[in-house]
């Protein structure tokens, strides 16, 4: 089992190693974009991955307001602390993007602005879990917060940037949700998406066996 384990990591590792090859070398420039195309194939992934990451957070926490088990509000904080990891990079390669295209890394675009708020509304929540000490009543303020805040995610992440205006270039996805990619970009895009949500999820499972670790050590100390 642990050979097997370290197997699919050194695939994991070498798949994503190819990626960012062909990120590089492979997938041709979007017109308009030219070398900042390549921004494409991680900013969405983690963009992809923090609505990934705070809807586990959410579904854990439905799971522990039903049984009640501490268990699966550990497990809610740690998908929600990956989210927020990716909600920053998510946040940064956008910055870069902006950068080059806008001549600002920041503008208050709609896109901009919706993520900033996604990132103080899940800031909150791990504030409100450091704010109380008592276990049980921390598990359940924060799930209900959790559920609240997931609420907004489709809005701020899908709804908000399509209702206004937005500077943000839509060449290669645009508004309607078509992608306009020749093969070999869509390979890559495809291909990006793929292994950095394996990642997510070797990471995932990590925290959660580390939980599951510290769960066994407190009932053996008792």
């Amino acid at each position: 089992m642990m050979m097997l384990h370290r197997i699919w990591q050194f695939a994991l590792f070498i798949w994503i190693i190819i990626v960012i090859i062909a990120a590089f070398t492979w997938a041709p420039l979007a017109k308009g974009l030219g070398e900042y195309t390549r921004i494409l194939y991680f900013h969405v992934p983690t963009a992809w991955l923090t609505v990934l990451s705070f809807l586990i957070g959410a579904i854990y926490s439905v799971i522990y307001l039903r049984k009640r088990d501490l268990k699966y509000d550990y497990y809610a904080e740690a998908a929600s602390q990956l989210g927020i990891v990716f909600c920053i990079l998510a946040t940064v390669t956008g910055s870069v993007w902006a950068k080059v295209s806008w001549g600002s890394f920041w503008n208050w675009d709609p896109r901009e602005t919706s993520i900033f708020i996604l990132l103080l509304i899940y800031s909150a929540y791990f504030a409100l879990r450091s704010a109380v000490e008592q276990e049980d009543r921390k598990a359940t303020l924060a799930a209900v917060y959790s559920l609240f805040a997931f609420v907004t995610v489709p809005f701020f992440v899908f709804i908000v940037p399509r209702i206004y205006s937005s500077l943000h270039p839509d060449p290669l996805i645009n508004p309607q949700g078509k992608i306009n990619m020749d093969s070999k970009m869509l390979t890559t895009f495809l291909s990006s998406l793929f292994g950095f949500t394996v990642f997510f999820v070797w990471l995932l499972k990590s925290k959660m066996d580390l939980i599951k670790i510290r769960l066994n050590l407190k009932k053996l100390e008792k």
